[in-house]
């Protein structure tokens, strides 16, 4: 058990950040802060890097690409996506199979929630999932 909670990012809060998208982004940029601080402990899950890795690079250079998962991998730890995580993800019925390898990965790692802008989309949820003003509300009374 860690000491400090455990989040999972989703990739929309990653984005929100990397292309400052309003008006999402300050609130996701203190989620990423309170990671970057040590109050948090922060994963991501492994198939979210090459897809962010690819939307940067699409829009900037590989280059710029290779600095944003650089950085990324400073704060943040990675929830490995591995068989059991994949077959985990396929027997929840969830619409979209991302959202279930999200999930997944999430227990994976023992995060104590799923951040993301998205709750709707983890129903049923098997660890608490907030947006992130729901975790920073819930966060500066608790940690």
């Amino acid at each position: 058990m860690h000491d400090k909670p455990v989040l999972l990012l989703d990739i929309n809060i990653l984005l929100d950040v990397f292309y400052k998208r309003e008006p999402f982004y300050e609130l996701s940029a203190r989620v990423l802060s309170m990671i970057e601080a040590g109050q948090v402990i922060g994963f991501v899950a492994s198939h979210s890097l090459p897809t962010l890795f690819y939307i940067v690079k699409k829009n900037q250079t590989n280059k710029i690409a290779n600095n944003v998962i650089s950085n990324l991998l400073q704060i943040l730890k990675v929830a490995a996506v591995d068989q059991a995580t994949i077959e985990q993800a396929l027997r929840l019925d969830y619409n979209d199979f991302e959202d279930a390898i999200q999930m997944s990965s999430a227990l994976q790692c023992k995060a104590d929630y799923l951040i993301t802008r998205n709750a709707k989309d983890f129903q049923p949820p098997l660890i608490p999932v907030m947006s992130p003003v729901e975790f920073l509300a819930i966060a500066n009374l608790k940690y």
